[in-house]
């Protein structure tokens, strides 16, 4: 049997699992390892835009996660780490590299004394400002060769993989 040549590396992949594995149906390993490979090759893309910034990808989410609960771009360290999916054990160490270098400030909370809330500077606004905008245009450049309907079909594509995914 001859197969076609492989339009990507993960086409080289499945060719070699056929081979070897003939028994199997290796289609959900294109599907999958496509969306692992565009992750990477899109964390790449965003990385270098962040970098021109001077902060990383987990900086630039906290940032953006405080400026787009709006003013005063304030929220308590729960709802930071949930929103961003990580342990409070991490959101602390980033919450204290940010204060440290004058983006964040943590304040007493009004409502709960024994908690703190952590609030933009307006150092660290005018830098997500910045960046969030650079991000956008950078996203519009990465789908810019995709026609509106690929575009279409892919969200739709990705939404319902994600039905599927969340809890």
């Amino acid at each position: 049997m001859t197969l076609a040549k492989p339009a990507d590396a993960v086409d080289r992949i499945l060719q070699q699992w056929r081979r070897e594995r003939p028994d199997l149906d290796v289609a959900p390993m294109g599907t999958i390892g496509r969306v692992k490979r565009c992750s990477a090759l899109l964390q790449q893309r965003l990385d270098q835009v962040f970098a021109s910034f001077g902060m990383s990808a987990w900086e630039f989410d906290v940032l953006a996660t405080l400026r787009r609960a709006g003013a005063p771009f304030c929220l308590a360290p729960t709802a930071l780490f949930q929103q961003l999916m990580v342990s409070s054990g991490t959101m602390t160490h980033r919450m204290q590299r940010l204060e440290a270098a004058g983006l964040v400030l943590r304040l007493p909370n009004p409502a709960d004394a024994r908690s703190l809330l952590v609030q933009l500077t307006p150092e660290g606004l005018a830098l997500i400002d910045r960046a969030v905008a650079a991000h956008v245009e950078n996203e519009h450049a990465i789908l810019a060769p995709l026609k509106a309907a690929e575009l279409r079909a892919l969200d739709a594509g990705l939404v319902a993989l994600l039905a599927v995914l969340e809890p």
